[in-house]
C-alpha cells in the first residue's frame, strides 16, 4: 500500500472544489448564447462576441478563455488578436439548433437544480427534498413543486427531451422490443422517448400517459399532430386506472419514488399488462456494491434534494419487479448514462 505522498490530495481537492465553477462556466456560456453565435464556424474576437451578446468586454473575455481551458471553445491567435470558435463537442451538444442539443437540460440544472443543491446539507440531515427552502413551495408533492409554474414545467419537459435525444435509442435498442406493438409510456412527458421508439420500431404505437397539463404542453410544443403513431392519455397513474397494453415503459420514473410507491405502481402495471407483455425500466443503475458509477451516485443525491426516491442497483429493481409478479427479468447495461431492465408477465 502506498504512502499518502503517493496520492495527489491537493489536486484532487482542488478539482472537486472547482466542480461547480466548471459547470457554471458552461451553463453561463449557453445562457448568454456564446455557442449559438459561433455556430456558423466564423471565428470572432471577444469584443465582437461581447457586442453581439450585450455583455461587458472584460467579463466576456474571461468567460471565453475559461471555455477554451475547458475545451468548449478553441482560440486562434492572429495579428488582430485572439479569435474564438466552437469545438466539435460544443457544436453538437451546446448549440440550441443541434438535434443532440443539451441546452435545455443545462438551463434546467443551472436555474432550478442548482438552487435545490444549495440545501444539500439540509436534505442529508432531514432525508427529504428541499423545495420549501429553495422555492417556498410545499415539498409533499414533488411534481407539484417541480411543475409549480407553466414555465418550470416547460423547462423540465424540454430538458428531459434533451436527454432522450442522446440516450433514447441506446435504451430502446437494449432489447428487441419489436414484438410489442401496443406500448404505453408512463410519464412520457414531452414525447422524445416515444418518438425514438416509433422511429426504431415502426410497427409500434406509443401512448404517452401523463398529467393533463403535461399532455397539453406536449401536444402544443413537442409532438406534431402528424405523428400518427403517438397518442396521449391524460391521468395520474398512481390514482387513475392504467389501460391494457403489451409493453409499459417507465423511463426515469421509479427513481423518483420510495420502494412502497414503486411497488404500488408496478402492481398496477402488472395487473393491466397483457399476458406475454412486459415492462421496460429505464434507469441509471448503481453497481451492486454501490461503489459507482459516480454519475449515478450523484443522481441519487439529486433524487434526495428533488424527489422522494433514489437510484438503485439492478438487483433492487429486479426485486421490485418480482414483488409485482414480473418474471424472466433481464438487465442490459448500455455503457451510457441510462440502462434498461425488462420484466415479462
Amino acid at each position: 500500500m502506498g504512502s499518502t505522498e503517493d496520492l495527489d490530495y491537493p489536486q484532487i481537492i482542488v478539482q472537486y472544489s472547482n466542480g461547480f465553477l466548471v459547470s457554471k462556466v458552461m451553463f453561463t456560456a449557453c445562457e448568454l448564447g456564446v455557442f449559438d453565435l459561433l455556430e456558423s464556424g466564423k471565428p470572432l474576437s471577444s469584443d465582437a462576441i461581447a457586442a453581439h451578446l450585450g455583455a461587458s468586454t472584460m467579463g466576456m473575455k474571461r468567460l471565453l478563455d475559461a471555455c477554451v481551458g475547458l475545451k468548449l471553445l478553441a482560440v486562434e491567435m492572429t495579428q488582430e488578436g485572439a479569435l474564438y470558435r466552437n469545438t466539435e463537442i460544443s457544436n453538437i451538444y451546446l448549440t440550441k439548433s443541434s438535434p443532440k442539443s443539451q441546452y435545455h437540460i443545462m438551463m434546467y440544472y443551472s436555474n432550478t437544480v442548482y438552487l435545490c443543491w444549495q440545501y444539500l446539507a439540509d436534505a442529508v440531515r432531514e432525508g427529504r427534498n428541499q423545495y420549501e427552502r429553495a422555492f417556498g413551495v410545499s415539498s409533499r408533492d414533488p411534481f407539484g413543486a417541480m411543475y409549480r409554474s407553466d414555465e418550470e414545467m416547460l423547462k423540465f419537459m424540454a430538458g428531459q427531451n434533451s436527454v432522450w435525444s442522446i440516450c433514447g435509442r441506446d435504451v430502446l435498442a437494449a432489447f428487441d422490443l419489436s414484438p410489442f406493438t401496443q406500448i404505453y409510456d408512463l410519464g412520457g412527458g414531452g414525447g422524445a422517448l416515444a418518438q425514438e421508439c416509433v422511429s426504431l420500431y415502426p410497427n409500434s404505437t406509443v401512448t404517452i400517459y401523463d398529467l393533463p397539463k403535461v399532455v397539453q404542453v406536449a401536444k402544443e410544443q413537442f409532438v406534431s399532430p402528424e405523428e400518427r403513431q403517438i397518442t396521449f392519455h391524460e391521468g395520474d397513474f398512481f390514482n387513475d386506472s392504467i389501460p391494457e397494453a403489451e409493453l409499459y415503459i417507465l423511463s426515469k420514473i421509479l427513481h423518483d419514488w420510495d420502494d412502497d410507491k414503486c411497488r404500488q405502481l408496478l402492481a398496477k402495471v402488472y395487473k393491466a399488462c397483457k399476458p406475454g407483455g412486459g415492462v421496460l425500466l429505464v434507469e441509471s443503475l448503481l453497481n451492486e456494491d454501490k461503489s459507482g458509477p459516480v454519475e449515478t451516485q450523484l443522481y441519487s443525491m439529486n433524487m434526495l434534494v428533488q424527489t422522494e426516491g433514489k437510484e438503485r442497483t439492478a438487483a433492487e429493481y429486479s426485486k421490485l419487479l418480482e414483488a409485482a409478479g414480473f418474471g424472466v427479468i433481464q438487465v442490459k447495461r448500455t455503457g451510457k448514462l441510462y440502462d434498461a431492465v425488462l420484466g415479462r408477465k
